[in-house]
């Protein structure tokens, strides 16, 4: 963004008043000539509404012969509404003024470009003026399409989860049946197999109880920040800012729901047998916290480089520093304290042997690697329509308003992941594999990788980004995203799987 040399002061209409006048060469005729053909348009920002207007005129028509006429404008009309001493709404316009044809001329071309102002009174208040730039909008509309796409999702989702669930209901009422024999009818022999053999097993805590807390932790704490944003977002207190910038609210509640992080991923540590509880707060507090300064640190000092007013400012930057260290930090511990103090027992349903069961040969479709792909591309594809509009938005020239939408598509992708994690457990302890634990958080957390993956086809084939500055700000902040989409979704798999298998082994007898 960079000043423009328009003139336009506050109330003061303006007619035909000359901006500048320019000589085109053959060059920069031809690449203004491409630039209309390819609808290329401006952008201009007066007291944050967005102004933007075509470049140019094409005309087409005709077939023998053809007609392709290429008008360049060089007068816009600006229209600005006002209500006392605020500005609510201004859009531009090419009235008054006919185009200048480009076609036929060469260099060197003379074009005088002007422009005209004119400002009108209204009663429309400041705060509601948003409303108005959503109901005048320069794209097309789109919402239909977008509400069938939505529509399409949730039918497709819903016979995901029908089939699952009924597909499930059915093979545990055998299982139930089969297993739940009186002791005089039980036929079943040391050969059987199936889930409830691998009963003082599947209890068995994971390793490394430290790291799958603190992830635990953190994802609660991502859980409560995108259902909060998204609910803010529908009663019009948060606003989505492009280009990746990073918004201030958001920082802010991140350094809030710290103490939801700290509790979470304290108790559960409590709860599975953990001493070294100072250690689990502060890798619980460093889990997202150090990455985000680290890739962040990187964009911002490429930014600083380039000169770009994406850059923070120094004080800005030790702000944002100050609030985690002395709000962000400070309510992990305080969360972990009482998530601590207030952990009972993990209360499991079966007890755990001391030696370990051996695991049977696994088939590759049931490997860790064939459940972490369906695990992750089950629930991108319930989202992949709207990742479209989203990426749009926050490295394109959309607006998002839809919001409605949005927090459908994230209960959406909650049920997907959480119904898909269950089947594949199933299927997992079915094979009498009872490392459940952390195949729940990296089989539904693998949809990181496929937001990345989409994320790689956005940037080479619908986006126009190149550069230094564009590119590692784009990636950088993708990675924090598809990060976040692994502690979140992660979570989502664990505490479904762990629901499901309580269940199970509680409905079944055992000796």
């Amino acid at each position: 963004m960079a000043y423009s040399q328009y003139n336009i002061k506050f109330k003061a209409d303006v007619e035909n008043e000359e901006l500048c006048k320019q000589t085109l060469s053959n060059t920069e005729l031809d690449a203004m000539r491409v630039a209309i053909e390819d609808l290329y348009y401006f952008e201009f920002v007066l007291d944050e509404i967005p102004v933007r207007g075509f470049v140019g005129h094409l005309e087409e028509g005709g077939f023998l012969p053809h007609n392709h006429k290429v008008y360049l404008w060089a007068h816009l009309h600006f229209n600005i509404e006002y209500n006392g001493d605020q500005v609510i709404y201004a859009n531009v316009s090419t009235k008054d003024r006919s185009p200048i044809s480009l076609d036929g001329v060469v260099e060197p071309f003379d074009v005088q470009f002007t422009y005209s102002v004119k400002w009108h009174q209204t009663q429309l208040k400041y705060e509601d003026r948003g409303k108005r730039m959503r109901d005048n909008s320069f794209f097309p509309k789109t919402l239909e399409i977008h509400w069938l796409s939505i529509i399409n999702s949730m039918v497709l989702v819903f016979l995901l989860i029908g089939f699952v669930v009924i597909i499930l209901t059915r093979v545990l009422k055998n299982d139930f049946a089969r297993y739940n024999l009186d002791e005089e009818e039980d036929v079943m022999d040391e050969d059987d197999n199936g889930w409830k053999i691998i009963h003082t097993d599947v209890f068995r805590f994971p390793g490394v109880k430290t790291l799958f807390c603190a992830i635990l932790g953190v994802g609660v704490q991502f859980l409560t920040i995108c259902t909060g944003v998204l609910l803010m977002a529908m009663l019009g207190m948060f606003n989505v800012h492009r280009h990746g910038s990073i918004n201030t609210a958001a920082i802010v509640l991140y350094a809030l729901t710290s103490c939801v992080s700290g509790y979470v991923a304290a108790n559960y540590y409590k709860k599975m047998g953990g001493e070294n509880w100072v250690w689990n707060i502060n890798l619980t507090s460093a889990l997202f916290a150090v990455p985000f300064f680290v890739v962040w640190s990187f964009v911002n000092s490429v930014a600083w480089f380039y000169g770009s007013t994406q850059a923070l400012p120094w004080g800005t930057v030790i702000l944002l520093g100050a609030l985690w260290a002395m709000l962000g930090y400070p309510l992990t511990v305080i969360g972990g304290i009482f998530g601590k103090n207030w952990a009972n027992g993990f209360d499991a349903p079966c007890r755990t042997k001391n030696i370990s069961r051996e695991i049977p040969p696994i088939p590759w479709y049931r490997s860790a690697l064939a459940h972490c792909i369906v695990g992750g591309f089950l629930p991108f594809s319930a989202i992949s329509v709207e990742l479209y509009y989203i990426f749009s938005t926050l490295w394109g020239r959309e607006q998002y308003t839809l919001y409605g939408i949005l927090f459908v598509v994230y209960a959406i992708l909650l049920s997907v992941t959480a119904c898909i994690s269950v089947a594949l457990t199933y299927f997992q302890l079915s094979a009498e594999d009872y490392r459940w634990w952390w195949r729940s958080i990296f089989s539904a957390g693998s949809t990181g990788l496929f937001v990345f993956l989409y994320s790689l086809f956005y940037y080479f084939k619908r986006s126009n980004m190149s550069g230094m500055l564009q590119t590692v700000e784009f990636f950088g902040y993708t990675l924090l995203t598809c990060y976040v989409f692994f502690l979140m979704l992660g979570t989502v798999s664990f505490f479904a799987t762990l629901k499901f298998i309580r269940y199970i082994y509680v409905n079944i007898k055992m000796d």
